[in-house]
């Protein structure tokens, strides 16, 4: 599985997969202390973040990702003996690989910014933060990569964002957030770092901040995370060349 992953990172040299692992962390950032600054960088960032720019970079890292086989028609990987279903998965663990750096590059900007800002959040609670939107955003990767094979580049960017939005907008702050696999990230950001979807603080004694979603959350998600991976592989598995 190693020599699979590693494979798929070298089809990623000259793409814009390399420069999109710095440049969202970085537009995040400077759009933030532009619009905002002062104390309220950090929070902005990372609603800005989470609910636009991670969702749509992460996106468009998966549809690339199967554009280069796809203007191959897939032979490059169908004609290799290996099973479907491990190539499936090591693009997935690939893309798995680049959210966590991307979501450190990102870490390591919010925290240099509340340096020269002043620090909305404690070091561990914006790590606690940034590990919890890592988590919570792994079962967007398979769906993701699914959705470009089948819908195109687009369709996929379209369909993930407004999944997000309309996620966190109408479910995370409800009691059925745990239906909603995008109302997670939302709903466990609530607790960490006392954010509302809108970028508005958590009410002092709402019942938002209560920390006893957090492992039911995560569970949930890595649950959507191997129940997706499990069913696309297998959609993948069946796949012929055009």
């Amino acid at each position: 599985m190693i020599s699979i992953v590693r494979a798929e990172r070298l089809k990623w040299k000259k793409t814009f997969i390399v420069k999109l692992v710095w440049l969202a962390p970085i537009v995040a950032i400077v759009l933030t202390a532009l619009l905002m600054g002062g104390s309220f960088f950090q929070k902005g960032a990372y609603n800005w973040w989470y609910t636009m720019l991670l969702p749509g970079a992460l996106t468009i890292c998966c549809a690339i990702v199967m554009e280069k086989d796809a203007k191959l028609k897939y032979h490059s990987i169908l004609a290799l003996p290996i099973d479907l279903k491990k190539i499936w998965f090591g693009k997935i663990l690939a893309c798995s690989a680049w959210l966590l750096l991307i979501s450190l590059i990102f870490f390591a900007g919010i925290t240099a910014g509340g340096i020269l800002f002043g620090n909305s959040f404690s070091f561990i609670n914006s790590l606690t933060g940034s590990l919890v939107i890592f988590v919570t955003f792994l079962w967007q990767i398979p769906l993701c990569l699914f959705l470009a094979a089948k819908l195109g580049t687009y369709m996929a960017i379209f369909i993930n964002i407004v999944g997000n939005l309309a996620g966190m907008i109408a479910f995370a702050n409800g009691e059925f957030w745990y239906r909603v696999p995008y109302a997670i990230t939302a709903r466990l950001i609530c607790p960490t770092l006392e954010i509302l979807p809108n970028g508005l603080p958590v009410p002092e004694g709402s019942p938002l901040l209560s920390m006893s979603v957090i492992v039911p959350g995560i569970v949930i998600a890595l649950a959507w995370f191997a129940l997706i991976s499990f069913f696309t592989a297998r959609w993948f598995q069946k796949r012929e060349a055009k």
